[in-house]
């Protein structure tokens, strides 16, 4: 299917969504919105591993605020309920492993975007910012949900209340994102890390995401519950079972994801 704001491929078992308004640093018009979350939807059951990156130097500079004024949108509560919300739930909920590539800037929603993802990979000239303060708003795009998460209280007010940039090393020291990686070596990486992803166990990491977001809310005991309930269920799958063999017979695993 042809798309107007993004591109999309897959091979080799991973579909890369590129944001494609390189002119406008690829930032985040309804349209996108409403074509990136489509495209999400189609892939989903094709890929075995997502990624997400953008065109040209950024990756995304969040919310389009001419394309806001030109619609004369002026409820942003609705703006995040209905276009937002759908989208952020279906990266956070995508049952196979996503990478979100910040080939670049990645500002007020574009970073919380990149944040959706299960692994955020970053080149080092790449740079993360909660703008949102500087235009007399709060951080939103579920901000205020993975911030403190990832990089504790302290860390996550300093960002939004002053909306200064933070480099890619900063981030991944803070634990913000998984790594930075050198401009030059960033594209080979990123496909390296997706092709293994795409190669591994889809239900094992299927069920790793759901145990990991299960954890701050439940208690030791609930947790180790939980733990035996999904361990059962990757136990009773064709990959546990080739994972087995494979190491057994000194060989690289061969899953299918069932």
């Amino acid at each position: 299917m042809a798309y107007r704001t993004i591109t999309v491929t897959v091979e080799g078992g991973v579909a890369t969504l590129t944001l494609n308004r390189p002119e406008v640093m690829n930032a985040l018009s309804s349209l996108i919105r409403a074509e990136l979350l489509e495209a999400w939807r189609d892939v989903e059951g094709r890929a075995r591993c997502i990624v997400l990156t953008g065109a040209g130097r950024a990756f995304c500079s969040g919310q389009d605020l001419q394309d806001a004024m030109a619609l004369g949108e002026l409820d942003l509560g609705r703006v995040l309920a209905e276009e937002y919300e759908p989208l952020l739930k279906a990266v956070y909920d995508c049952p196979v492993p996503t990478i979100a590539a910040v080939n670049g800037a990645a500002a007020g929603a574009g970073a919380n975007l990149a944040l959706a993802c299960d692994v955020v990979i970053a080149c080092e000239s790449a740079s993360f910012i909660q703008a949102f303060t500087r235009i007399g708003l709060i951080p939103d795009a579920g901000g205020t949900w993975w911030l403190p998460r990832q990089v504790g209280m302290a860390r996550a007010m300093g960002a939004a209340l002053f909306a200064e940039k933070i480099g890619a090393r900063q981030a991944a020291d803070w634990g913000m994102i998984w790594e930075a990686v050198p401009d030059d070596a960033f594209v080979a990486h990123v496909a390296a890390r997706a092709g293994a992803l795409a190669a591994g166990p889809t239900v094992a990491y299927r069920l790793v995401k759901q145990a990991l977001r299960a954890s701050p809310a439940n208690g030791l005991e609930a947790q180790l519950a939980l733990e035996a309930r999904l361990q059962a269920e990757a136990g009773a799958t064709e990959d546990f079972r080739e994972g087995v063999a494979a190491f057994l017979e000194k060989r690289p695993a061969r899953y299918r994801g069932a």
